[in-house]
């Protein structure tokens, strides 16, 4: 019969010939280090990506701006609500700065501005889904009246009939700005792939 081996024993015989390659664990932490960076650069700390480029050893910046872009990018959705747009404008001037293509510049601008026009559009789409379901809604509640012998005022967003029609229709709207998005997004990745010299 075999001696037992503890999980210990069999772990070490299987990452034995597992060796730390030190540029690669370099490579590693420097794109990490572009994910804190970004995601402090986002939150309004006082972090300027271009000085963490430079104080970035040359080996190691294109894994630091690696990190940079991949949260940068991630962060290129549709707003929810006039907040967002400040931390969007934010999230252009990164990548402007880490592709350096004023083509992204300008194309991320006009995305700006579609952004504005989304809100807007969002709460005029709002208050005509609103309005379109206002009949139907009273009758809702006219009908509860009667039935409970006081009057009931229903939360349109209680009706399930209501926030059917309205998912449907807001997502037909959000159709409409997410090829946008998308396709900023892939003109980002095309560009920064392209900022990044081959090894």
């Amino acid at each position: 019969m075999g001696r037992i081996k503890s999980a210990l024993e069999i772990a070490l015989e299987r990452t034995e010939s597992v060796r730390g390659d030190k540029a690669s664990i370099d490579q590693f932490e420097a794109k990490q280090r572009g994910k804190r960076a970004a995601n402090e650069f986002l939150e309004g700390t006082k972090v300027n990506l271009g000085d963490e480029i430079k104080k970035t050893p040359p080996e190691q910046q294109e894994a630091l701006k690696q990190g940079v872009f991949d949260v940068l990018l991630s962060q290129i959705t549709l707003p929810h609500g006039e907040d967002d747009l400040k931390r969007l404008e934010a999230v252009g001037k990164g990548l402007a700065l880490i592709i350096g293509d004023s083509r992204f510049s300008s194309l991320y601008k006009q995305l700006n501005g579609a952004f504005s026009q989304y809100l807007d559009e969002s709460s005029r789409y709002e208050e005509a889904i609103r309005r379109q379901y206002a009949p139907k809604l009273r009758q809702k509640e006219e009908e509860l009246s009667r039935r409970f012998g006081r009057r009931i005022e229903l939360d349109p967003f209680q009706d399930a009939e209501f926030v059917a029609f309205y998912n449907q229709s807001m997502a037909t709207l959000k159709g409409n700005y997410e090829a946008a998005v998308e396709e900023v997004r892939e003109q980002a990745l095309r560009l920064f792939n392209r900022s990044i010299p081959l090894n």
